[in-house]
Formats: C-alpha cells, structure tokens, sequence
C-alpha cells in the first residue's frame, strides 16, 4: 500500500521499530480508559506490533493496522485502523498520545481512513465504535461525516473507570453514497458567489409571455448561516400565476449543506396555469439575478416522485447530479420526503 499523506500527517504501516512510540501511549491507563485493551505491558504491545507487521504483509490486506507520523517532526503519536469485513463493509478505529488530543489530528486520520475505504478500496459501508461515555471519539465520528446508529446497552466491556460489569456503546457509519455527497457539497460550496448587497431597483424580468416582479428580498443570518435571497410573482397578463424564489449563495444552515439539499431555486405555478411552460420560462428570466451576483452554476432540488418539476429541470439543460437521501435535521426530511433529487444547472 502506498503511503498515505495529509496537510499534516503521514499514515504507514506498523514496524517493529515502532515500539517505544506505541508502547507509550499503549501503557497508559489514561490513554486507554475506553479501550477494549490495555493498559499494555510490554508483551501486549510487542505481540500487537507482531500482529499489525504480519496483517500489513498479507495478499490482499484485510486489516490496515497503520502509524500515525507527524510530518514536520517524523514523530509517531498514535495508530490508526481500518478492518475489511468483507468486499462491502469495514471498520475504522484509532488512538492518539493523550499529548495530542484536541488537535484536530484524529479526525485528520478518520478522513483519511475514509478515503482509503472508499476511494481506494471501494468499499460500500464503513462502522466505528465507542464507548458510550467516551464523547471526544463520538463527536471526532460526527466531525468526519459518520451518522450515530445507534446506542447498544451492555454491549462491550466496561471502560476502566468504570464500576459497571458491562458498558454501553455506540454506533456510527457512513456510505460510500455519503461520502460522495461530502465530497460534492464541498465541491459546491467552493463555488464563487458574491453578495455585496441586494440589487437596488430590479427590473421587470420579461420575456414577452410572462414576467417576474420582485416582491421581497430576504437578508440571510450569517449566525444561522441563512444565506439572503429574492422572492418574485410569476406574472401573465397583469395576473399572479405563481412564485419562484433565488437563493444567493452556496451552503447555507448548521450543517453548511442546506442548499445542497434544498437548492437556489424554488417554484411553485398556481394549479389553475400548470402544464404551460411558466416554471422553465421564470427559471430562465431569474438566471441574469444569479449572474449579477456572480454566480454560474446553480442547484435545483425536488421530489423524485414529483415528475413536473422533474421535468422542468429537465428543460431546463440541467444534470441530474444524483438522487440523494435525506439527512434527518432537514425540513424535508421532517415533513417526510426521504430522498430528492439533485440538479445542476450551468446557467
């Protein structure tokens, strides 16, 4: 396996010339509370390297027991794994020096194990598990995009500070699919887009058959991460026969994925005047605002049994990105959609 390197860290294979760098980390009860080992004697931590050098050697390797290097120092400050189960599913596990927790090293390494998993070996679904009580190692899986599980009472051995016969543990995940999803949100949140303010006096925006009249701008809350946005009545013969709403910015929302999921554009066409073309004709007349604010790609999102608007992106030149699952903090998801598709449109 090639070497695998991040802004800060270098993850290689155990060697035996590792001892005394894991030994004393390994050693420490501290370090080793909500381990299912340890603390090791110096027999443990030799019999484990034995191990990890022998698993490394393998033809294909199924567990990649690997060393955490800082780059700049050349030093070992902890141990990193990932477990192939099978051609589908693995484990990821890992333990730093207590000397470097709360540096953002462990949760450097999880995406990088993460990317192994997924990029290189293809696998479909990786877990990680913790003790229940051990928060830093829970909230490290939620900081590289794991999903909490469950919550499996009685389920491994107690952690050493621990009076209890049994202890508690939890259980995290992540899909290939949302590992993917990751990957785009960054990709569109990278996206350039200005706002230095609203359009003063927006125009008419006509195309002769129907016409869009501003009728609110919304300032965002960069504390919520709202991004601001334009509201318009999709007009036709001095008559509202809808809404579509722009949304400038990418991101957006606690997560910083909310117009991922729920995109720049929203439409909606009266019943009375659906099956005329109105919701692709306002699309297109609100595209110059997009551009104004320096914005060349935009997402539009909906049902996918929601076969009109489905259509109208479609009309529209725009990619089916993909058909994603729904996280369960968005308001879609609350009111019960589960999956929506996801359209880029390069205006």
């Amino acid at each position: 396996m090639k070497i695998i390197e991040t802004s800060r860290l270098t993850l290689r294979h155990i060697r035996e010339e590792d001892f005394d760098a894991i030994h004393s980390y390994a050693s420490s009860k501290e370090n080793t509370v909500f381990m299912l080992f340890g603390p090791n004697d110096e027999a443990a931590t030799r019999g484990f390297i034995q191990w990890a050098v022998k698993s490394g050697a393998e033809t294909p390797v199924r567990n990649y027991q690997l060393a955490i290097i800082l780059k700049d120092t050349n030093k070992l400050i902890g141990s990193c794994d990932l477990h192939i189960r099978d051609e589908n599913h693995a484990e990821i596990g890992w333990i730093l020096h207590q000397d470097y927790w709360k540096q953002g090293y462990g949760a450097e390494a999880g995406v990088a194990l993460l990317t192994l998993g997924f990029d290189d070996l293809g696998i479909h679904r990786i877990i990680a598990r913790c003790d229940a009580e051990n928060e830093g190692s829970a909230r490290l899986m939620e900081k590289i995009g794991m999903r909490k599980e469950g919550l499996f009472f009685d389920a491994r051995p107690p952690h050493k500070l621990s009076a209890r016969p049994f202890g508690d543990e939890l259980a995290y995940a992540i899909l290939k699919e949302e590992w993917e999803v990751q990957k785009e949100i960054a990709h569109y949140n990278a996206l350039p887009c200005h706002f230095n303010g609203f359009i003063v006096n927006v125009p008419t925006l006509t195309n002769n058959d129907i016409y869009l009249v501003c009728t609110q701008k919304q300032l965002g809350n960069p504390e919520k991460k709202h991004v601001p946005g334009y509201e318009f009545a999709i007009c036709k013969n001095g008559e509202k026969v809808g809404r579509i709403g722009l949304r400038i910015g990418y991101g957006g929302g606690e997560y910083n994925s909310n117009l991922y999921y729920g995109g720049q554009i929203g439409y909606e066409v009266d019943e009375a005047h659906r099956g005329n073309g109105y919701a692709v004709e306002a699309c297109r007349l609100i595209a110059p605002i997009a551009k104004a604010h320096g914005m060349e790609t935009l997402l539009i999102t909906n049902n996918y049994t929601n076969t009109a608007s489905r259509r109208v992106c479609e009309k529209l030149g725009a990619k089916l990105v993909r058909l994603a699952r729904l996280p369960e903090w968005t308001d879609l998801y609350k009111e019960g959609q589960r999956f929506s598709n996801i359209y880029e449109w390069n205006i």
